[in-house]
């Protein structure tokens, strides 16, 4: 039986605990609690999603935003039915909620800000960059770029999609699930020379 203490304690991976994706804005203001109704799934597919997405992101380029990350069902139904910016709650892309599905189905994912990046991005730099970057360095299954902050939805599947939109200019697809990139991958390189080198933190 968890506590909430001992699951916010829970190691998701080398640089993150499942404390660092339960807070909620939605929750805070509404009164409303953010629990796993399975912390063992959500604590599964949570591990599999920092390990395979987050950690990387982190020992590139430094911290790593949270901007929100799990969502119960029940709050995250609260959300959608009040036009809070969730999915609904069967929607087969709802990457907030990583208890529930199995095998392929399983999924998790949180939107992010990389701090190192949004600084670049205030100053007029192109988000395809870091879109770029993204697909060439990680596993994803899913990415949606959003005007604020040059923030993400970053999501993880057993099986990669690889697919990605924005709503930043320019609107739409980026890339199609399964398709070649529209930009060879010097061209897409090119763009991101200057970022720090893949796992870039040395630790002691």
């Amino acid at each position: 039986m968890w506590s909430l203490e001992a699951l916010g304690r829970v190691r998701l991976s080398r640089h993150f605990f499942m404390r660092d994706f339960l807070y909620s804005e939605i929750g805070n203001f509404h009164e409303l609690q953010n629990i796993p109704e399975n912390p063992d799934l959500a604590i599964e597919t949570g591990s599999a999603f920092c390990r395979t997405l987050l950690d990387p992101l982190e020992e590139t380029f430094g911290r790593v935003a949270v901007r929100s990350g799990y969502r119960s069902p029940s709050l995250n139904r609260f959300g959608n039915e009040n036009k809070l910016n969730c999915a609904r709650n069967d929607h087969p892309l709802e990457c907030h909620i990583w208890d529930r599905g199995e095998g392929e189905a399983r999924i998790a994912g949180a939107s992010v800000v990389i701090p190192w990046f949004a600084d670049r991005y205030a100053e007029g730099r192109d988000w395809r960059d870091l879109a770029w970057w993204l697909h060439d360095h990680l596993d994803y299954f899913e990415i949606w770029f959003f005007p604020k902050l040059c923030a993400f939805n970053l999501v993880w599947r057993p099986v990669p999609l690889r697919r990605i939109d924005s709503y930043i200019a320019p609107r739409g697809r980026l890339l199609a699930a399964g398709a070649e990139p529209s930009e060879p991958v010097e061209a897409r390189r090119a763009r991101y020379a200057d970022f720090p080198p893949f796992r870039g933190i040395s630790y002691p």
